[in-house]
C-alpha cells in the first residue's frame, strides 16, 4: 500500500507476483473457435469487435455473458473450460472464490470507449484480474489517465471503478483472460505484497 498522510492507499494498477505460461495460455485459447466469441452486451461502450468466451458464468452456461446480479444460480464452469486445461490449472491455484471467468477479445482496429465499472476494487470486496494472452505493442490501455502496458502471462489488478479505455491500433487481436473474484485474506496479501514494491 502507499501512504498518503496517515491514509493507506491501494494503487490503481498493480502487476502481481504470479506469472503464467503465455504459450500454454495461447494453446488453450486456440481450442476455442472464432464463432464461439459472443459480442459484448454493452454496445454503447465500444466500436468494432469486443467479444467474450465465458469459461465460468451464471449457471455454467456457455452462451451467457451477462453477470446478472438478480440471478438465483451460482457461477459455475462452462463446457468450454473443459478444452482449456492450463486455464483450469491456473484457476485452481487462485485461493479465492471465483465469479465470472472469460476470454475477452478486442479485435484489431477496435475501441473500448472510456467508461467506469462499479464495485470492482479491493475496497469493494470484489475485483477483476487480467492476464493478457495475446496482445501487441500498439494496444493503448489507459486507466485514470495513465497508460498501462501488460505483457502475455502477467497477472494484473486494476481498479476498474476508475475511468478506463482501450484502443487496439495494432494488426492483431488483444485477448485477455479476465477473472472476477471475491476478496479474501489471500487476495489482500497478493495485492499488499505487490504494493509494497511500488516506488512512491
Amino acid at each position: 500500500m502507499l501512504r498518503t498522510g496517515s491514509i493507506l492507499m491501494t494503487p490503481a494498477t498493480l502487476k502481481l507476483a504470479p506469472h503464467y505460461d503465455a504459450t500454454r495460455l495461447e494453446h488453450d485459447l486456440n481450442q476455442i473457435v472464432g464463432s464461439e466469441f459472443i459480442p459484448h452486451f454493452n454496445k454503447r461502450y465500444y466500436e468494432g469487435d469486443w467479444s467474450v468466451v465465458p469459461l465460468r458464468s451464471v449457471g455454467g452456461r456457455a452462451d451467457h455473458i451477462y453477470p446478472d446480479p438478480t440471478a438465483t444460480q451460482n457461477f459455475a464452469d462452462t463446457s468450454l473450460l473443459d478444452r482449456c486445461p492450463y486455464v483450469r490449472e491456473l484457476l485452481a491455484s487462485l485461493e479465492c472464490q471465483l465469479q465470472a471467468v472469460r476470454f475477452l477479445r478486442l479485435k484489431a482496429g477496435s475501441v473500448i470507449k472510456e467508461h467506469k465499472d462499479y464495485n470492482l476494487s479491493l475496497e469493494d470486496g470484489e475485483l477483476r484480474l487480467h492476464i493478457p494472452v495475446t496482445t501487441n505493442p500498439e494496444v493503448e490501455f489507459v486507466l485514470d489517465g495513465q497508460r498501462i502496458v501488460m505483457h502475455p502471462g502477467e497477472l494484473w489488478y486494476c481498479n476498474f471503478n476508475l475511468p478506463h479505455r482501450v484502443t487496439n491500433h495494432g494488426s492483431t487481436d488483444r485477448i485477455h483472460l479476465v477473472i472476477d473474484c471475491f476478496v479474501n485474506d489471500w487476495v489482500r496479501k497478493l495485492i499488499e505484497d505487490a504494493a509494497a514494491n511500488v516506488v512512491p
